[in-house]
């Protein structure tokens, strides 16, 4: 217990001093050194601290217990993200680059007028600023408190008590180096924060697979759990789902600031595609230490299964850890929660002073005064990102059985199929209608709702799917019948023969996946 204790209070001295030390390492006078570490990061850190921003404390509770239930079929929603990374790294992280812009909302504004790229602005921050960082927060505490309470018992005797506790000191912590320090200091400390990451899974998964008898077991103990595909009428993971889950995945890693802000600090386009392509590979690291334990953990308690699946996590770290390792394990859900938190409150701002501040507040703000800002932006993301994981809290106490986790992905759903539509117009489509994309990523919102309404039974990635091939087609068109079929630009940019061979392998390892493990 008490070391422990060490382990987890060296963690936070350590990535304070991390964080720090690269606020200090320049004076940043310039909103491109505070926002893009100067464009000068090199593909290690891009590779490491994109996938550290991907995964948060969630995905070790949340996606243990859907691997629990439905075995490899949940590891479509790591391994899929290969297709949006491919999408991003030789389509749409050239056109960022050769832009040379600071946000993907410059970008849209570029090609479609302010209105659009101002519009991607709000609902960015909106749903960042609030929502995902409030449920990176509530998921991080609640993690935290279910699976190592004795830690935290001194926050409190009520479980809300110490929630919120835990919500605004995790919340403070991660704004406190951001706010120092920038993009610089968020990647600097996600590289130590994914190394943790990294360790406590691999435990976690070397401790499970020898519990279980090896990895042969898991095709003679578990066969039904080690397919990629489930029927079509499977109520949450059809295999049809996959077509919309993968149209999303065009907008999380194609069109999302949060996630693309490392690759548009590039050093160079090489360093920016290689480091992407290095994060596809590593999600299926990802696989491995969330997804696998969960489906050995099915064979281990095959003779007492577990009534509730979201405790699969839980139950491996108390029943499969040695004492003094769980500080380790801990330390790995800390890192997740600070690497994903840390990455909101630095894009956030971002597109704060860039697109807001500088656009339509102060026009003639210097590098000095939009940093002011950004910083300022920080504060405000951290007080409403508080404010809505204390929501989460209440409505969690208020009604447990009310499931979060669906009402979540449904709002953040009602936005996205927007952005997926823009990013397809922007790169796919030859000069479109900017008030018709803009009336097509309005009209996104209410149509989502409508269809929830209409079909509140379909699986929401189909849902996703039909709503998007009817705003692309909508758009599509009308602007093919004005300009015909023809690209503005060569639509594929490798930096070099070596990269594209590099894209190549993973695209086809992801097809070997999908054919093997069908």
């Amino acid at each position: 217990m008490i070391f422990d204790a060490l382990i987890i209070v060296s963690y936070f001295v350590i990535i304070m001093v991390v964080g720090i030390a690269a606020a200090q390492r320049h004076t940043r006078t310039t909103a491109e050194e505070y926002f893009l570490a100067s464009r000068s990061l090199r593909w290690p850190s891009i590779a490491i601290s994109t996938i550290a921003t991907n995964i948060h404390a969630g995905h070790f509770l949340g996606m243990a217990g859907s691997a629990y239930l439905f075995g490899l079929a949940q590891a479509n929603l790591e391994i899929n993200a290969i297709f949006g990374i491919l999408m991003a790294t030789f389509i749409f992280v050239p056109y960022y680059l050769r832009a040379r812009v600071t946000t993907i909302s410059e970008f849209f504004g570029a090609r479609f007028g302010p209105k659009v790229g101002l519009t991607y602005s709000v609902l960015m921050m909106v749903l960042y600023a609030f929502m995902y960082l409030g449920s990176a927060l509530f998921w991080g505490a609640w993690a935290i408190d279910g699976i190592f309470g004795e830690f935290v018992s001194f926050l409190g005797d009520s479980a809300p008590v110490r929630l919120g506790c835990m919500v605004v000191i995790l919340g403070v912590f991660s704004a406190t180096y951001t706010y120092l320090g920038g993009l610089s200091a968020v990647v600097r400390t996600d590289m130590v924060q994914f190394a943790l990451l990294v360790v406590g899974g691999l435990l976690m998964l070397g401790l499970a697979i020898h519990e279980l008898g090896g990895w042969s077991e898991l095709y003679r103990q578990t066969p039904h759990k080690m397919h990629l595909h489930l029927p079509a009428d499977h109520k949450t993971l059809p295999w049809i789902a996959l077509i919309g889950m993968n149209l999303l995945n065009l907008n999380y890693w194609g069109a999302n600031q949060i996630i693309l802000q490392r690759a548009i600090a590039a050093k160079s386009l090489a360093h920016a595609q290689i480091g992407l392509l290095v994060g596809g590979v590593l999600k299926y690291l990802m696989v491995l230490i969330i997804i696998v334990p969960a489906i050995a953990l099915v064979g281990i308690t095959a003779a007492n299964p577990l009534t509730d699946p979201d405790q699969a996590y839980a139950t491996m770290v108390k029943t499969l850890l040695p004492s003094g390792v769980r500080g380790i394990i801990l330390c790995g859900l800390f890192a997740s929660l600070m690497s994903t938190v840390d990455s909101i409150f630095n894009s956030v701002s971002t597109l704060w002073s860039v697109d807001i501040y500088k656009r339509y507040i102060k026009t003639d703000a210097n590098d000095m005064e939009m940093v002011r800002a950004a910083k300022w932006a920080i504060v405000g993301t951290l007080l409403t990102g508080v404010s809505f994981a204390f929501i989460q809290i209440y409505i969690k106490f208020d009604n447990p059985e009310f499931p979060l986790t669906h009402w979540f992905n449904e709002l953040s759903y009602t936005v996205k199929n927007g952005f997926v539509l823009l990013i397809v117009a922007a790169t796919f489509l030859l000069r479109p209608s900017p008030r018709l994309v803009l009336t097509m990523l309005v009209i996104s919102i209410p149509l989502t709702m409508a269809f929830k309404l209409g079909f509140p039974d379909m699986n929401y990635f189909v849902r996703a799917m039909w709503i998007i091939v009817g705003l692309v087609l909508g758009t599509a068109i009308p602007t093919w019948a004005k300009h015909g079929w023809r690209l503005e630009v060569k639509l594929v940019e490798s930096s070099s023969p070596a990269v594209a061979r590099f894209g190549v392998a993973l695209a086809a390892s992801l097809i070997a996946c999908h054919i093997v493990f069908h």
